[in-house]
């Protein structure tokens, strides 16, 4: 049986990524590295939609948050973080840790944050910093509306705006330069179709400009020194070469692909697995679901940590459970990097299967047909 990926993270990745993954190492100081590094520093710049900088890192994605916190604040500064999921959580952990003054607003797991809730917290905290938050939250499935959250932090302070679009960029809508959004940060292995152990940070000239003046302690992540790599084509440290290989692969499938396209295609993938899955009697989690993922609520009469092995044991397919509190209280479906249509009917093939393993009672094959009605009528 042929294992199928549908977690949030790693997502698959394309051959053309494993071949390039595949050829021979290369010197990271040498010519050849050199001429991979500038094709990806410009198209990660397409990929978030900005002029500004983007600096990757070998690190995961929360290495690139951390980045942000120890490159952007000082001791002094008093910050928003969002908490409505086990991500958005970290950004306050993060920010705790370096002694930072943070408040946080936290949001019922499965709701995204109103902008008026961030209107009202600026309005009573004028000296703000930053605000921190989660475009796509990973741990719930939800999408938070960063359009007008940026227009709302834009006009009501002077804070930066640091997003966490580690399961959002390359997938949902964003316009780094277009919406005003500060800094942003990404993991190699969602949109990217990379496998993990890059992060990237991209800010714009304002948050640029704070990374000079801040006290918080820093060195394998001090972005200073990234960027002055960057003006000699290379990393402040030793990178992780076969990475950068397959991420300039990727990136020349997204730009072929186009950014707007793939937005489309996501959208469409995410509602054909909506459909399906509330076809099968299945509640959805998020009141405001992503197209990067699908969370499912598990029937109370289904064992959710039994049900998730089933998938894998049985028909090969692995979903993410939930994590924290909801740790077998729902299960998440992944689509967003190399998947297509004949994808998400299989996933709902396979959930079929093991729905009726378990005894839940639903019309055999209107999960599928359900499926397949949104790819027919595209």
């Amino acid at each position: 049986m042929r294992a199928r990926l549908f977690t949030p993270g790693p997502t698959q990745v394309p051959e053309r990524v494993q071949i390039a993954m595949s050829t021979p190492l290369m010197h990271h100081r040498g010519l050849e590295f050199k001429k991979i590094f500038e094709e990806v520093i410009a198209d990660l710049k397409y990929f978030f939609q900005t002029e500004g900088e983007v600096l990757p890192l070998t690190s995961s994605g929360t290495g690139a948050m951390e980045a942000c916190v120890v490159n952007l604040l000082s001791r002094d500064d008093q910050v928003l973080t969002v908490a409505g999921g086990k991500f958005g959580q970290r950004w306050g952990e993060l920010c705790r840790t370096y002694g930072v003054q943070t408040h946080t607003l936290e949001v019922p797991w499965g709701e995204a944050v109103a902008p008026e809730e961030i209107e009202a917290f600026l309005k009573a905290h004028p000296k703000t910093a930053a605000v921190f938050l989660t475009h796509s939250e990973t741990s719930t499935g939800v999408a938070a509306d960063i359009e007008t959250i940026a227009r709302t932090v834009k006009e009501r302070s002077d804070a930066l705006l640091v997003v966490d679009s580690i399961t959002s960029a390359g997938v949902l809508p964003f316009k780094m330069d277009e919406w005003g959004i500060d800094v942003a940060v990404t993991g190699s292995q969602k949109g990217l179709m990379i496998p993990p152990g890059l992060g990237v940070v991209a800010l714009n000239e304002r948050a640029w400009a704070k990374t000079e003046s801040s006290d918080l302690p820093k060195f394998y992540f001090d972005l200073r020194k990234e960027k002055k790599a960057q003006e000699n084509l290379t990393t402040a440290w030793t990178p992780a070469i076969t990475l950068f290989m397959g991420l300039r692969e990727a990136l020349r499938m997204i730009r072929e692909k186009g950014l707007e396209n793939l937005w489309e295609k996501y959208a469409l993938l995410a509602h054909a697995t909506r459909q399906g899955v509330q076809a099968l009697g299945l509640e959805l989690f998020a009141k405001s679901p992503s197209d990067s993922l699908t969370a499912v609520k598990v029937p109370d009469s289904i064992d959710g940590l039994a049900f998730v092995r089933h998938l894998l044991e049985k028909y090969g397919i692995t979903v993410a459970g939930g994590q924290a509190h909801l740790k077998g209280k729902i299960f998440r479906i992944a689509h967003m990097g190399y998947y297509d249509s004949l994808d998400m009917i299989a996933m709902a093939s396979a959930l079929e299967m093991a729905l009726a393993d378990f005894g839940w009672n639903f019309e055999h094959g209107a999960g599928v047909y359900a499926v397949q009605k949104v790819f027919m009528e595209k």
